[in-house]
Order: C-alpha cells, then structure tokens, then sequence
C-alpha cells in the first residue's frame, strides 16, 4: 500500500512540474518571475547580475557543491510553488539543473537557455555585483 502511494505522488509531481527553456528577455525581466542565477561570485563580479536576480551559488570555482545548502537558500529566497528562473553563463549548467528541479522536486522551472551572456548580448540591465547581495 505504501509503495503506490509513493508511487502516486511521485507521478503527481511529476505531471504538474515543468521546464520552460526561454531565453532573457525583457518580457521575462518585467515578468516579476524571480530569476535565481547560481554562478560563483568570481562570475558574478566579472560580469554582474541581470537587474533583480538573486545570487545563489549552486558548484564552486571547483566543480563542487552542496545540494542541501543551495535548496535551502533557493527555498527560502524563492517561492518554489510558483515559477522561477535560474540563469548561469551560458545554460550548460541551468539545463542540468532545471531538469532536477522540475523532475525530482516537482518544480516549475524556466531554464534561462543562453545564460548571461546572451542577456549581455542584447544589452539587459546588468548591475554590478555587490558582496552582501
């Protein structure tokens, strides 16, 4: 009885979240969908932040990272109930992301699909980084 259950839920979640793949745009900007960018900060300095983004790193300089800590931060600054954006350099590591999101946490997820660069590209705002973001 336990593992239909189980197994109920897991499909439940799993026909209700989704993946977006969109690039940035102004529409998505002025969306108010909070947009969640996980680079490291030594990226977030190189470039800066797309206006209004939260900066929650996601893997270190080395590759590393910490699930349980990036889900709290994301779940405490994010309303994961609703939808969010999460944006990275160019969408290489928001694709891998998004998929977990959406397919183990039951997330409904816009993958920002060419990343900062692109936003940078067709001339977002883009606000320098500040350390206590």
């Amino acid at each position: 009885m336990n593992k239909i259950v189980l197994t109920v839920l897991i499909l439940s979640v799993s026909l209700f979240a989704s993946i977006q793949n969109q690039e940035a745009s102004s529409e998505l900007l002025n969306s108010n969908i909070p947009i969640v960018d996980i680079r490291t900060p030594g990226e977030w300095k190189e470039t800066g932040l797309l206006k209004g983004s939260i900066p929650i790193m996601l893997f270190d300089e080395k590759g590393n990272y910490d699930l349980k800590i990036f889900l709290e931060k994301l779940n405490s600054a994010v309303d994961t109930k609703k939808p969010f954006a999460i944006i990275c350099r160019v969408g290489s590591r928001t694709k891998i992301l998004a998929q977990f999101l959406s397919q183990k946490m039951g997330y409904d997820v816009i993958n920002i699909k060419s990343g900062i660069m692109y936003a940078k590209y067709i001339k977002l705002p883009i606000l320098p980084y500040k350390q206590n973001q």
